[in-house]
């Protein structure tokens, strides 16, 4: 019976030593599929920080219309500069046609606050996968310099602990730009839908009203 217990053990333990293994290479080949994503992850931060940029300009050089024109605006009688021009566009095609409906119109406003929202996905996957990402980089080689440590290998140790300081720090960057780029495109987003909104609805009433 005792050595029955005693082979169990043993088994239990190697088992065990098997599992930490096991978790250990799993764990030390996510490192570089981490940092390549981490990378693809800045790279599309500076893209999107130039998108940014771009859509700031265009912002400003669109011409605010004056408040008394907002009443000929919403009945679609004077046209408006606006970053949904594509969606006016349509809106009024919609309208012009023999017998416009609430349902396209509702249609339109729908696929446009859908295709607008779309443009901000990718931030908001940044925001968690920024740090998620930069936190792989920086636990794992830290659990490798530690292992060093135990061997007396300070260069190994070093050079662990500052990929894994430097990982942090671009995992923070990604996550932080892409906090601020989404909270500024989603205001602009829903100020942009709001007006959509109001001029599709002012103007569907109108045309409608006209055409019955």
């Amino acid at each position: 019976m005792a050595k029955a217990k005693g082979f169990a053990w043993v088994i239990f333990m190697n088992f065990g030593a098997l599992l930490q293994s096991a978790i250990y290479l799993i764990s030390s080949t996510l490192l570089y599929p981490a940092l390549v994503a981490l990378m693809v992850c800045f790279i599309i931060v500076i893209v999107s920080l130039g998108a940014f940029l771009a859509e700031w300009t265009h912002r400003a050089k669109l011409q605010k219309p004056a408040a008394e024109d907002w009443l000929a605006i919403l009945q679609g009688k004077k046209t408006i500069e606006h970053f949904l021009g594509k969606s006016l566009d349509r809106l009024d095609a919609i309208l012009k046609s023999q017998e416009p409906t609430w349902a396209e119109v509702e249609y339109l406003l729908r696929q446009t606050s859908l295709q607008q929202q779309k443009k901000l996905d990718h931030l908001r996957v940044l925001i968690r996968l920024g740090p998620s990402l930069g936190l792989i980089g920086t636990l794992i080689p830290m659990a490798t310099g530690l292992a060093s440590l135990s061997q007396g290998d300070m260069t190994r140790l070093s050079t662990d602990l500052v990929l894994a300081f430097t990982t942090t720090v671009v995992g923070l960057a990604i996550g932080v730009t892409a906090f601020v780029l989404y909270t500024i495109r989603s205001r602009w987003l829903k100020q942009d839908l709001e007006t959509f909104e109001l001029i599709a609805e002012s103007r569907a009433e109108t045309a409608m009203e006209k055409k019955s």
